[in-house]
């Protein structure tokens, strides 16, 4: 408020607030992370994606073990009980992902601390919710990096982990400009078994690839062949002539930790730390 009690307008909240001003809420949420990144000294991202729901072995173990002793009684009926125990089941199955996320994402962290010139090494990003998203920051973390959540506000599972670095933690409203950060700065993306909004992100950055709309190098890591056979046939897309042939190059399946990091830690020293200018 100015000195002669009148309200300038960057301090008129009704108006920051209102629909009117929505382009200068867009532009901050563009700027004011790159404020952030300076000052934390991140230069490159590896993001991760995947399920929101995908607990840790730990915690689907504890919870297969709790239903095995409950007494399927207490449950209102039969398709109740062996509903609960297909969902269990399957977070059983799915939680060794979070575990091989958490791994990754801390090895890869490891290998880029010991890289000499700052500018060239890499942070793990994530969408800073629980599930896949919690693994990879809690892998970061625990090889004693930086950890990237770019969150989104969510009427539901968009709750934020533990484990993102203060400051680079971040509260997104408007979709389209989180988006933007997870790409941005992205030198290598990596793809676990997820819902809807793991493939929105996978789709659109293969669209934005396939389409040259991006200039730089990026590979594009998916995790899991099992699970992502079962639920897209990429091949019947070329099948069916919607992509082309070499469209399926655009990616790599990898199903273990041990070949997901020999190939991003071999791309990304051949497309970024072994050259003289930085992308």
């Amino acid at each position: 408020m100015s000195d002669n009690g009148l309200l300038k307008a960057y301090e008129n909240l009704e108006f920051l607030h209102s629909p009117q001003a929505r382009p200068i809420r867009v532009l901050c949420e563009m700027t004011e992370p790159s404020n952030r990144f300076r000052k934390h000294q991140v230069y490159n991202t590896i993001v991760f994606f995947g399920s929101a729901r995908t607990p840790s072995r730990e915690q689907a173990q504890r919870e297969w073990d709790q239903l095995e002793q409950q007494d399927p009684a207490a449950f209102p009926d039969k398709q109740a009980y062996e509903q609960a125990r297909r969902l269990a089941r399957a977070n059983l199955k799915l939680s060794h992902f979070y575990e091989d996320a958490r791994t990754l994402a801390r090895r890869l962290v490891e290998w880029s601390a010991q890289i000499e010139e700052p500018r060239k090494r890499f942070t793990i990003c994530s969408g800073g919710g629980p599930g896949m998203m919690e693994a990879a920051n809690r892998g970061a973390v625990e090889a004693g990096g930086d950890s990237i959540g770019l969150n989104i506000s969510l009427p539901f599972e968009q709750e934020p982990n533990a484990f993102q670095t203060d400051g680079l933690s971040m509260e997104f409203h408007y979709f389209f400009v989180r988006k933007f950060w997870f790409f941005y700065l992205a030198k290598a993306i990596v793809v676990f078994p997820g819902g809807f909004g793991t493939f929105d992100e996978l789709f659109e950055l293969l669209t934005l690839v396939q389409t040259r709309k991006t200039q730089k190098y990026m590979p594009i890591l998916i995790f899991g062949r099992e699970f992502w056979d079962s639920v897209v046939d990429f091949n019947a897309l070329v099948d069916w002539g919607v992509i082309s042939p070499e469209d399926l190059d655009l990616f790599k399946f990898c199903d273990d930790v041990d070949s997901a990091f020999d190939y991003l830690r071999h791309e990304l020293t051949r497309h970024y730390v072994n050259t003289e200018s930085r992308h």
